[in-house]
């Protein structure tokens, strides 16, 4: 697994002045987005460091760098990030230390850097790597445990969640970055008490709190990526808000699962945390004494070591109404991420076990992560109780599903004695109407 190094350490400050206790992007952060100034057609790789964004493209051509990380910056600099992906762990690493060292307090580069930065608010975002695939797993044992029990009471989880990743492959067309808008979807459902299926709006459509998981190097067709050897293909992470339309769903999901439940919209952050940016965060991979232990091709010493990762987790509701008297975003749950059952290194190794070749930029989501708590529940599925159980707002108003015109937002960070906080920004995005 990825370990410690110099641009991890918690003293490091900036000439960014942003950056020095900025609670998402301090200097130990350096994520990776694809941006271009509002009014401007062309979009390139960019860093974030506290209010500001390293434009990479600028920076490439005053050829400051070495070959090796040249190189790697002239990738990283393009409009997405795939090329500079598939290089692998060295040339990210490599070029992260560059611009760890570049934009220090003190170094000799301040005034050639400075010539690069943007302001955050000056520029808008688009999808950071153009995504081929998307697989969206289910690793929350405590969600699935829920859900399960809302349609299957006596018996929540299937007999294999505990031995498998269990993953289905997603639509990659109807990713978008944070800010997307997108009508509500319309489908069959069929009611509990009717005779044939209906056609029309979603009636209970939900959020689902997720990470993303973004692959780098890719492997070969037939070549497994084995578990202990994740660091050289995993790039990064950002949070992920994979929507749901759960009354379609029910109606569909049987024998073979999702469809259109979950093809209309799923919305990414900016910002791809890097794994080794992530490093001091990691920790242990725990699961009950009393539940099998993994087959071979998914246990490590390291795994069990490393594996998980604590990453804090917040999901927000704003309405209409609240937006209308210029109310704040309520916050609906809390969670973590080392609640999921199953590492982001084996849902790679058994994704790929199989002789699947993964490519640059191929994302994969980790399911809704639920906590064990009600409160920490990752969908309003879990926290209305399967609808039964509307949620009061502090200004009156209650939910059980999504209204036209909610907007939900997610946020992310990572905090541990000894080390900065960093964080992932949020994730943004507006229900409307359906299209009639």
């Amino acid at each position: 697994m990825t370990r410690i190094n110099q641009t991890h350490d918690a003293s490091l400050t900036s000439w960014v002045e942003s950056a020095n206790g900025h609670s998402d992007f301090p200097i130990q952060n350096l994520p990776f987005a694809s941006f271009r100034r509002k009014g401007q057609s062309e979009f390139r790789g960019g860093v974030a460091i506290g209010d500001a964004i390293v434009d990479l493209a600028a920076l490439a051509q005053l050829s400051i760098a070495e070959a090796p990380v040249q190189q790697a910056l002239e990738q990283a600099a393009k409009p997405q990030l795939n090329d500079f992906m598939a290089m692998g762990f060295s040339a990210w690493s490599g070029l992260r230390l560059a611009l760890s060292q570049w934009l220090r307090e003190g170094a000799a580069q301040q005034a050639q850097l400075a010539t690069c930065l943007v302001s955050q608010a000056d520029v808008e975002y688009q999808m950071p790597a153009q995504v081929g695939d998307y697989t969206d797993f289910y690793t929350s044992i405590h969600h699935a445990t829920a859900v399960g029990k809302l349609f299957r009471p006596d018996n929540p989880l299937l007999p294999n969640y505990k031995w498998v990743p269990i993953g289905y492959h997603g639509r990659a067309s109807s990713l978008d970055v944070s800010g997307q808008e997108f009508h509500r979807p319309c489908g069959q459902t069929k009611a509990p008490d009717a005779a044939e299926p209906s056609f029309g709006p979603c009636k209970r459509l939900d959020y689902e709190l997720e990470m993303g998981i973004f692959v780098g190097k890719g492997n070969d067709l037939g070549s497994p990526i084995a578990l202990d050897d994740s660091d050289e293909h995993l790039f990064g992470m950002c949070l992920f808000n994979d929507w749901s339309a759960r009354d379609i769903q029910a109606w569909e999901y049987q024998p073979l699962g999702p469809f259109l439940s979950k093809s209309f919209a799923s919305t990414i952050s900016p910002w791809i945390v890097t794994m080794e940016a992530l490093a001091p965060y990691r920790v242990a991979y725990q699961r009950p004494e009393s539940d099998p232990t993994p087959l071979p091709y998914l246990c490590s010493a390291d795994n069990d070591e490393f594996g998980s990762m604590d990453i804090e987790l917040e999901c927000f509701l704003q309405t209409d109404a609240m937006r209308e008297t210029e109310q704040a975003p309520q916050r609906l749950s809390r969670s973590n991420f080392r609640h999921s059952y199953w590492t982001m290194a084996q849902m790679l190794a058994h994704h790929s076990v199989n002789g699947c070749n993964m490519r640059p930029g191929d994302l994969l989501g980790s399911g809704t992560q639920s906590g064990p708590e009600r409160e920490e529940a990752g969908s309003l599925l879990e926290l209305s109780q399967g609808g039964k159980v509307p949620l009061t707002l502090a200004n009156g108003e209650q939910r059980t599903f999504l209204a036209d015109g909610d907007t939900v937002i997610f946020k992310g960070h990572c905090q541990r004695a000894g080390y900065a906080r960093i964080g992932f920004g949020e994730v943004v995005s507006t229900v409307l109407p359906a299209k009639s």
